[in-house]
């Protein structure tokens, strides 16, 4: 098969080819980008592989960058832009299901690309856009297969997490796991056990946001995968529940976290205590907990302008998508509208600040000041006074004398 329009990812990347061709090597490109170019999706990172060892790509070309020589990548930086370039190379055994025991470098692409995990990964194409072939990836890419390299359960002896890879690009592709992997799946799901963390959360949320994720998380739950997954072993029910939903499109992280959370009818320490499990950021467990009690604020038709307000216009629409699939959800615009009409949007908007309550109330640094600030704050976002300096001073010596 020959690509006849070759993407200008890879127009721009051809230098680098043919300069390594030219000192006597074979390079090709590789992997996702090739696998996305015959699907018709967007390109995102470009990656080369060649029989050129490290220490000879690094002769070939002056700028370049030691991204992972053990493992036989090097960047070169050309223009600006990086392309690793990775030499072709067979694994030996790995003892603990995630890092081979010892890497070797080989001149045969056939060997490197047998190592691969999917057969829609292993794929090459030259220069001329000649695409190679040689697991039958593109009859799989056209029947909309999923299926391991060779033998599956060596596959994910070598690295359990492709387990994980796989039902992720059966939801990013709309792809179905075949039969023989789908069962090798299965019988090793619990060497996910030996994965990180950190790994897994990158697949399990790519799976939420892809084409179709019932189909991945169907796989999920039918290959026993969420069995070895934090706090999941006991949510089988929950997690099957979300099956149930009308078709969805999550379109952020923050979506499939609370999507999860009011499925599993989670409340803040319990979400708190999931998300850190999945080692998920501060910032995502705040936003989350925010977003799921604006989702239960909807459901009970309960949300009110102090709602709005703390939690800013982003979080409601998060929310709203979720109680949207849920089955409750409102319409986007009413939203929108509803913010809008708050006098402000945060204290910043405020026409007075404390140095203001100094200078012109006499009010002095400390708790007092706080507390008036902080009445004023909700007495004009509550529409009870106007945002106005002169006025907002007169009610801060009222609320001095008063005590607040």
């Amino acid at each position: 098969m020959i690509v006849e329009n070759i993407p200008d990812e890879f127009k721009k990347a051809l230098p680098i080819l043919e300069k390594i061709r030219e000192a006597g090597f074979e390079a090709y490109f590789v992997g996702g980008s090739v696998r996305d170019t015959l699907l018709g999706l967007p390109i995102h990172d470009v990656d080369i592989a060649s029989s050129a060892h490290p220490e000879e790509i690094k002769q070939i070309f002056s700028k370049t960058v030691d991204t992972g020589v053990e493992h036989g990548t090097v960047m070169v930086l050309d223009h600006g832009t990086g392309y690793e370039i990775t030499t072709f190379r067979t694994e030996s055994t790995y003892q603990d299901y995630r890092r081979p025991d010892k890497v070797e470098f080989v001149r045969s692409l056939e060997e490197d690309l047998k190592r691969r995990d999917l057969t829609i990964n292993a794929l090459a194409m030259d220069d001329k856009g000649k695409i190679i072939d040689l697991f039958d990836g593109l009859k799989d890419l056209k029947n909309g297969i999923i299926r391991a390299v060779g033998n599956p359960e060596e596959r994910f002896h070598e690295d359990a997490l492709r387990m994980m890879r796989a039902v992720r690009f059966g939801s990013q592709l709309d792809f179905k796991v075949e039969l023989d992997t789908f069962n090798a799946i299965k019988k090793n799901s619990h060497l996910l056990e030996k994965i990180a963390i950190e790994r897994i959360h990158v697949e399990w949320v790519k799976l939420l946001l892809g084409k179709n994720p019932k189909q991945g998380l169907q796989e999920f739950l039918d290959t026993e995968l969420y069995k070895y997954c934090p706090l999941f072993a006991d949510k089988y029910a929950e997690l099957k529940s979300i099956l149930e939903f009308s078709d969805f499109k999550l379109n952020t992280e923050e979506e499939c976290w609370t999507l999860l959370s009011d499925a599993f009818k989670l409340k803040d320490t319990d979400i708190s205590n999931l998300l850190r499990s999945w080692k998920s950021s501060n910032n995502i467990i705040k936003y989350v907990i925010a977003a799921s009690l604006c989702v239960q604020k909807i459901r009970d038709n309960k949300l009110d302008i102090e709602t709005y307000y703390q939690n800013g216009l982003e979080i409601i629409l998060t929310a709203n998508q979720i109680a949207k699939i849920r089955g409750f959800g409102m319409d986007d615009s009413e939203l929108k509208i509803n913010y809008d009409k708050l006098p402000i949007k945060s204290r910043k908007e405020m026409k007075i600040n404390g140095k203001d309550l100094v200078q012109e109330a006499g009010i002095n640094p400390g708790k007092i000041m706080g507390e008036i600030l902080n009445k004023l704050e909700k007495e004009i976002v509550f529409g009870n006074i106007i945002n106005d300096k002169e006025t907002l001073i007169e009610n801060a010596k009222k609320l001095l004398e008063e005590k607040v």
